[in-house]
């Protein structure tokens, strides 16, 4: 049964979910050329690149700061879950919204305007909180 969701989750990441697993297929080769190491999180593929900034899901593809935890790997595999599930329409359902609200996030800490316990948890959007929880519920 594990190798026939491993065969589907691929499958639908290179059809239904393609716009983001290309991007994340180019991604994955600039990590490569630049002779980052790819590594395994059950059907993903991901790379460590960076120090503290957390990480972002690209298709069948993650890409994660060095050394992240656990809780990271299941938030982005939860975005691969909702690219699967959402496939062509998650750029603009889920991912461009989801990258507005981080770099908005960071400009407010560091122009000084908010400090990082001020603002709303960042799975406080509908959009994060439910990555988190397909993660956790799926790749525990």
């Amino acid at each position: 049964m594990k190798t026939v969701k491993a065969i589907l989750f691929w499958l639908v990441s290179w059809t239904w979910g393609l716009p983001m697993t290309l991007f994340g297929l180019l991604c994955a080769l600039a990590m490569l050329i630049t002779g980052h190491k790819p590594h395994l999180f059950h059907y993903f593929v991901y790379f460590e690149v960076g120090h503290a900034w957390g990480g972002f899901e690209a298709g069948c593809f993650f890409f994660v700061q060095k050394g992240a935890g656990i809780s990271i790997k299941q938030h982005e595999a939860g975005h691969g879950l909702q690219n699967i599930m959402l496939g062509v329409f998650m750029p603009f359902v889920i991912s461009i919204p989801s990258m507005v609200r981080y770099w908005y996030r960071e400009y407010l800490v560091r122009s000084g305007k908010k400090l990082s316990w001020e603002l709303p948890p960042y799975d406080g959007i509908w959009f994060e909180g439910w990555a988190t929880a397909l993660g956790k519920k799926h790749y525990n």
